[in-house]
């Protein structure tokens, strides 16, 4: 059995919806952010915290875990700023928790979600697995925590795991039957479209004079779905044993700036956006673009689908929520 911990999640959810066509899947997660709805039902469910000890430990107790896959980690940029330590608890301290107890129960399997934020603000215009990490804020440091905390455990325990270092998730499953659902949402794409819907009455473009062809942030957007078998090449090379330890990033390669981004979105809508170009957000980095060639060289891996799939799939997920 695969224990997937925040599978109730928004990437996590989507992860479980394929995972459950190959192997056994239970799902922990707390509901903080999570919805009990997205899980699938062919999936076990356990609500509680990676952090609580004795509800892992139980798990571990009553079902056979052959790996775990750790989704929960809190992800809000601004609000690591205002409270780093809910951010530094949750992800590094909780996920410090469940390690201790995998490592007591001997279960050597690990697969982690990341970010783009470990590598801060970047100068390489593509960036790859060897671009120094230098977060800087308290959610990339505390995935780069983590990071670092698996390799110790690799060396000493002989943990064996796959870091996979997201860049921008977006899109719904293909039956819209689960999407990016958050509150507040912070994402792009789906601020977009919930303006095109009439639920905003206008969108903000924070800055319009970066080093970019239109004076506006890219950015590397991938499908939630590619995302997902991602992972499952990861698992299989983790269970098979043809791997044991690595880290990937996770983009398509493809830049779009915010601009592109919102004209997609009308494009696919047919819909018009009313736009506020506002001062720059401290922090942003003009360019944030994947070089994932090492995970398509190793795992054979490559995201498929396109920014135009990326903003149908969401519309069709927002469209069914109305």
């Amino acid at each position: 059995m695969i224990l997937v911990v925040g599978g109730a999640g928004y990437i996590g959810s989507h992860f479980v919806k394929e995972l459950v066509k190959e192997h056994d899947v239970l799902v922990l997660d707390n509901l903080s952010t999570g919805h009990h709805w997205a899980v699938d039902s062919r999936a076990i469910f356990v609500q509680g915290d990676l952090g609580d000890t004795a509800t892992v430990q139980d798990v571990f107790n009553t079902y056979s875990i052959d790996a775990v896959l750790h989704f929960a980690a809190y992800s809000l940029v601004g609000e690591s700023v205002i409270d780093p330590m809910k951010y530094y608890e949750n992800n590094v301290a909780a996920t410090l928790s469940l390690l201790k107890v995998m490592k007591n129960n001997n279960i050597d399997k690990f697969i982690f979600s990341s970010t783009a934020a470990t590598y801060g603000m970047p100068s390489d215009d593509l960036i790859d697995e060897k671009t120094l990490t230098n977060p800087i804020n308290p959610y990339g440091r505390s995935k780069l925590m983590i990071e670092q905390m698996l390799s110790d455990f690799a060396e000493s325990y002989q943990m064996n795991y796959v870091v996979l270092r997201y860049f921008n998730a977006a899109g719904a499953y293909e039956t819209a039957e689960i999407g990016e659902s958050h509150n507040p949402e912070t994402h792009l794409i789906p601020i977009i479209l919930q303006h095109l819907l009439g639920q905003r009455e206008s969108i903000s473009v924070f800055g319009t004079d970066y080093d970019t062809p239109d004076g506006t942030c890219i950015r590397d957007y991938i499908h939630v779905t590619d995302l997902a078998k991602a992972h499952l090449l990861s698992l299989q090379g983790l269970l098979n044993g043809t791997i044991e330890t690595a880290t990937y990033n996770l983009g398509n390669g493809n830049g779009y700036s915010v601009k592109e981004i919102i004209g997609t979105c009308e494009d696919v809508t047919g819909k018009q956006a009313t736009v506020n170009y506002v001062e720059r957000r401290a922090g942003d980095p003009a360019k944030l673009v994947a070089n994932a060639q090492k995970i398509y060289e190793d795992l054979g891996w490559k995201a498929k689908i396109d920014i135009k799939g990326i903003v149908k799939s969401a519309w069709a997920w927002h469209l069914k929520q109305c």
